[in-house]
């Protein structure tokens, strides 16, 4: 299962940087088909982080916090079901065949958006610490 801090990064990126945020999201994304591969499995990953990104781009600027834990391990649950009309295209499932595909995976799902909910609660300092690098670097 995927545990991670990809969302907490990609979500406090996205609140302080905006749409510059989209730089180092493609730069992972690269690095990662360089490192593991531009296979199949690598094609939904670009947009699999734009999705949660284009959410956070979407929210007022004075958003709680809890909304981005809440959105961190929303993106993880739904990890799987993002990511399969991908995989039904690429493999030529039809409609049952993709919802075959997300029943199969919900145990990772479930992991997913569970570490993601955990890791979230380091969106709030990721952004502090970003604003306060910002400062130092701008000033």
């Amino acid at each position: 299962p995927n545990v991670h801090f990809l969302g907490v990064f990609t979500i406090a990126f996205s609140i302080i940087y905006r749409k510059k945020a989209l730089y180092p999201i493609y730069v992972y994304v690269m690095l990662n088909g360089l490192f593991a591969g531009f296979n199949m499995w690598w094609i939904p990953y670009l947009y699999l982080w734009t999705v949660l990104w284009g959410i956070v781009m979407l929210l007022p600027k004075h958003t709680p916090k809890v909304v981005y834990i809440l959105l961190c391990g929303a993106h993880g649950f739904l990890f799987g079901t993002l990511y399969a009309p991908a995989q039904a295209l690429m493999f030529g499932l039809d409609f049952r065949g993709m919802l075959a595909w997300i029943i199969a995976g919900l145990p990772y799902d479930c992991v997913h958006g569970v570490a993601n909910l955990c890791v979230g609660i380091l969106i709030a300092p990721m952004v502090s610490l970003l604003r306060r690098l910002d400062k130092v670097v701008y000033e």
